[in-house]
């Protein structure tokens, strides 16, 4: 009991960046990691809010991308810190449910980030950006700036890995709606028989990983001219590709939306992304446990979906007639936001 209370006590001294106050809601805002700059951005999201709120935010992370135990013991500190909510971005969607579990029935407010837990009612709620729509944005882009081309088309398509996530699920299939091809099993990769899809490879969401995945499919078919990424450091490492062997007027595109890749946009290395805002994803999280905590309200699904969607935007210097967009200039300012 004493090495919990010990625990307790400096996980409070070091998260909060909030005086202590037995008056102000304690909100825990827990990420994958600290290093992330995704998540980075969504600390100061929660931040800026709950401090413009009068709430105290105590913030935890994993030590490493899939550190579930750091996750758990972050949980079992705001339960008994009476914490009125918990933000969280899992590490792992289905081990952590458990702990999810008790702070329920503590009667806490949680609310999953970017990344539904498994199953995603485990949760009260889910705020996360629609990425089939962010692929869909991407896929009809590249349609449209191509023409009559669409129909003769080489796709490469660079995904996160070989396990079918929901998010790298959910961005594939979503640009090959866009882009016109007919989708089979929806929540699969690589199943359509297109003839324009050279295939299919996984970059891990890396530069270095987009550089090797490229390399492979061009080995395969080097006319490809359309480049799907997962997201921009994937993008990044699928033009080092295309470059050493002369192919920079193929058409890249992504998601993501932060600064490095909407400079690459300005620079012409993507012609188009997807913006997400990890920043207003958290902000309206911290909104929705001070509204539960004083009404009791939970937030309700976006229309049509079984989350709250919380935006997205086209980013490109090439729009394209009847597709909404924002300049790479437009974007900078955003960045996140």
């Amino acid at each position: 009991m004493k090495k919990q209370l010990s625990a307790l006590a400096l996980a409070i001294s070091i998260a909060s960046p909030f005086a202590v106050a037995d008056d102000k809601p304690i909100i825990g805002l827990i990420t994958k990691t600290n290093t992330n700059p995704f998540f980075v951005k969504m600390k100061e999201g929660a931040a800026m809010k709950a401090e413009a709120s009068g709430a105290d935010l105590r913030t935890f992370a994993g030590k490493f991308d899939g550190d579930n135990e750091s996750q758990v013991q972050a949980i079992e500190n705001l339960i008994a810190a009476g914490a009125k909510g918990i933000l969280i971005t899992p590490n792992d969607s289905a081990a952590i449910v458990p702990a999810v579990d008790r702070a329920r029935e503590a009667g806490l407010l949680v609310i999953a980030l970017d990344t539904p837990l498994s199953p995603a009612e485990a949760a009260d709620a889910t705020f996360a950006t629609d990425n089939f729509k962010a692929g869909e944005l991407i896929g009809e882009w590249a349609r449209l700036k191509l023409g009559g081309e669409a129909e003769n088309a080489k796709i490469a398509m660079l995904d996160l890995s070989s396990s079918e996530i929901s998010v790298d699920v959910a961005r594939n299939q979503g640009f090959l709606k866009g882009f016109g091809i007919d989708l089979k099993d929806p929540n699969d990769i690589g199943d359509e028989d297109d003839p324009r899809i050279v295939g299919n490879d996984v970059t891990a969401g890396s530069e270095e990983g987009g550089r090797r995945a490229m390399e492979n499919l061009l080995q395969k078919d080097p006319g490809i001219n359309v480049v799907y990424t997962i997201n921009e450091p994937a993008a990044a490492g699928a033009y080092e590709a295309l470059k050493a062997v002369g192919k920079t007027d193929a058409i890249i595109v992504s998601v993501d939306g932060g600064c490095p890749g909407v400079d690459n946009v300005k620079a012409g290395i993507i012609g188009a992304t997807s913006m997400q805002f990890p920043l207003r994803m958290a902000s309206m999280g911290v909104d929705a446990i001070l509204e539960f905590a004083k009404t009791g309200t939970r937030p309700e699904a976006s229309e049509g979906l079984d989350f709250v969607n919380t935006g997205v935007e086209l980013i490109t210097d090439q729009p394209v007639e009847s597709l909404e967009s924002k300049s790479s200039a437009e974007g900078l300012e955003l960045c996140w936001g």
